[in-house]
């Protein structure tokens, strides 16, 4: 199939639903309104960009007809000169735009931000990475909201979970999945030598009522005390909430919220989220079965970067990028990073091939 014929045929899937979404039966039916208000949500954009560029072939056509004529052959070379790059432009844009992408690129997402090899120095790390999203987010509009977090004695994160919420954050913000490797001099190393830690970042889509059915004969819910760090400010009450998804073994905690609804509501997100990533990794795993090239496996206990401080240094092992900006990179300029990745993954798939993220 072509590209204007699939672009046609999204162009009449577009026209079906905005008749399906005045219907008065799917308006009644809040799961099929989302569902197919989240797919007219994502071919509106590409049916604009194929009428412009429509539209454009028309006028080319037209000024290219033009050349016959003595009297407008200067006007029509000039019309020619700017409507041909535009036109390249767009069908560039289209061919992109079809390429395959994640469904659920869109959503908004869960992060979880942990501490892993390097003690102390890895928490504090795991600090300043949560910083570090928390301002990218921020900077793009989005709200972040912290879900759940277990501090070190010294300040740093043993662990973070936060949803950051606006449009396209999952598709956005999957690309920093895996371990993050930092390369220092501790505060707590005495002779200045350089230490290298560790901590990971999971990014999940965040899964709604409409993506995961979760039964509630499958959860088994306990209340504890919530405390903070080291066991100080231990509360009387039992807010803190524990979900034991008993088909999985899945186990999500949430203490931040005084009020044992609350932390219920917010461990609920979390179990629905981490059900959702368990269903893509198993179908990705699948799907890796069956290609024939041997590709890495993108597992999260890869190595995707390297923050090194004596060189103000951040280097992406994915695509071997190294930018001289850790200072700025912390400070939440991710999009240098981001759109490499995305620029990499766009190249690969055009290519016939793909990249894990």
């Amino acid at each position: 199939m072509t590209m204007l014929e699939q672009l046609s045929l999204l162009e009449e899937r577009l026209d079906e639903l905005n008749k399906k979404l005045s219907d008065p039966q799917v308006l009644s039916d809040r799961v099929q309104l989302q569902r197919l208000g989240r797919e007219r949500a994502r071919l509106e954009p590409i049916v604009r960009k194929f009428r412009e560029f429509q539209e454009v072939r028309a006028q080319l056509e037209e000024a290219r007809a033009s050349l016959a004529d003595a009297d407008l052959r200067q006007l029509a070379e000039e019309e020619i000169a700017s409507l041909q790059p535009r036109l390249d432009q767009l069908e560039k844009e289209l061919r992109l735009a079809l390429l395959p992408r994640d469904p659920q690129a869109d959503n908004n997402c869960i992060m979880e931000i942990r501490a892993g090899t390097g003690g102390e120095e890895a928490a504090l790390f795991a600090g300043e990475l949560y910083r570090m999203y928390t301002r990218y987010a921020q900077d793009k509009g989005w709200k972040v909201e912290t879900l759940n977090t277990s501090l070190s004695d010294m300040g740093g994160v043993k662990e973070v979970v936060f949803a950051v919420e606006g449009a396209g954050a999952f598709g956005t913000l999957k690309y920093e999945s895996g371990v993050h490797r930092v390369q220092r001099v501790p505060i707590t190393e005495a002779s200045g030598r350089i230490h290298t830690s560790a901590a990971t970042v999971a990014v999940l889509p965040e899964a709604e009522e409409v993506d995961v059915e979760i039964d509630p004969s499958d959860l088994r819910i306990d209340t504890y005390r919530a405390g903070s760090a080291g066991g100080q400010n231990v509360q009387k009450n039992e807010t803190a909430i524990r979900i034991t998804h008993l088909p999985t073994g899945l186990v999500v905690t949430c203490q931040d919220e005084r009020s044992q609804l609350q932390n219920r509501e917010k461990a609920l997100r979390v179990l629905r989220s981490r059900l959702l990533e368990m269903e893509r990794a198993k179908r990705e795993a699948e799907q890796r079965q069956l290609r024939l090239a041997q590709v890495k496996s993108g597992d999260r206990s890869d190595k995707i970067r390297t923050y090194n401080f004596p060189q103000n240094r951040v280097t992406d092992h994915r695509i071997n990028l190294s930018l001289y900006a850790l200072d700025k990179i912390l400070d939440g300029d991710l999009d240098p990073l981001i759109e490499a990745l995305q620029q990499h993954e766009q190249q690969e798939l055009l290519k016939g091939g793909f990249m894990d993220s």
